[in-house]
C-alpha cells in the first residue's frame, strides 16, 4: 500500500504551483476586495488576504489546484491526447471541465459563493483576465477558473463572517438593553 501524502505537503504542493504560474495570493486578495469592499466598508486588504489563506486549508481545492495546472502544464507540453490537447490548449467555450473542476471547490462556501464564481468567470477580474487572455505564453483553461474559484470562497467566507459579526453585536446590544433584574 503506498504511502499517505501528508496534508501539509499538498497544501505546499498547492502553493508552489499557484506561484510557479505567477499567481500570487495578493492577486486574489485583491479581487476579494473588489467584489466585497461595497458591502462591507471596513474591509481591509489584509482581511482578504487571511481569507484568501484560509480557503486554501481546504483538501479538496488544494487537490482541484494540483490537478487543474497539471492539465495545463501537459497541455502546454502537447501531452494530451487528441481532441482533448486542441480542446485545452484553445480553451474552447463549450469544454467545461475547467469550470465544473473549479466550482467543485466552492459549494462548501455556499449560494454566495457559486454566484461569485459564474461573476468572476464572466467579467474575468483583475488576475483571471490576464490568465484567461490567450495571447502570450502558457495555457491557462484550468487556472483561471481555479483563481476565481479561490475568490469567490474567500469572499464568501468574508461575507458569512460579516453577517456572523453583525449578529453577535445586535444579540449583544439586546441583552445589554434588558433591565437589571431580567439579566440575571
Amino acid at each position: 500500500m503506498p504511502n499517505r501524502v501528508h496534508s501539509k505537503e499538498v497544501k505546499e504542493a498547492a502553493l508552489r504551483k499557484l506561484a510557479e504560474r505567477g499567481v500570487q495570493l495578493e492577486d486574489i486578495a485583491l479581487i476579494v476586495y473588489e467584489m466585497q469592499s461595497p458591502y462591507n466598508t471596513g474591509l481591509k486588504l489584509e482581511m482578504c488576504l487571511d481569507s484568501v489563506k484560509a480557503v486554501l486549508e481546504k483538501r479538496e481545492l488544494q487537490h482541484a489546484i494540483l490537478v487543474g495546472i497539471e492539465l495545463d502544464q501537459l497541455a502546454e507540453k502537447k501531452m494530451l491526447s487528441e481532441p482533448l490537447q486542441s480542446i485545452v490548449e484553445a480553451d474552447e467555450g463549450l469544454f467545461g471541465c475547467d469550470e465544473t473542476l473549479a466550482l467543485g471547490s466552492v459549494f462548501g462556501y455556499g449560494s454566495i459563493a457559486v454566484t461569485t464564481f459564474g461573476h468572476l468567470d464572466k467579467h474575468k477580474i483583475g488576475i483571471i483576465k490576464r490568465l484567461d487572455t490567450k495571447a502570450g505564453k502558457g495555457v491557462h483553461t484550468f487556472l483561471d477558473d481555479l483563481v476565481a474559484s479561490i475568490a469567490a470562497s474567500a469572499a464568501s467566507r468574508i461575507a458569512h463572517r460579516l453577517r456572523d459579526d453583525e449578529e453577535r453585536s445586535e444579540q449583544a446590544g439586546r441583552a445589554s438593553a434588558l433591565p437589571e433584574e431580567n439579566a440575571g
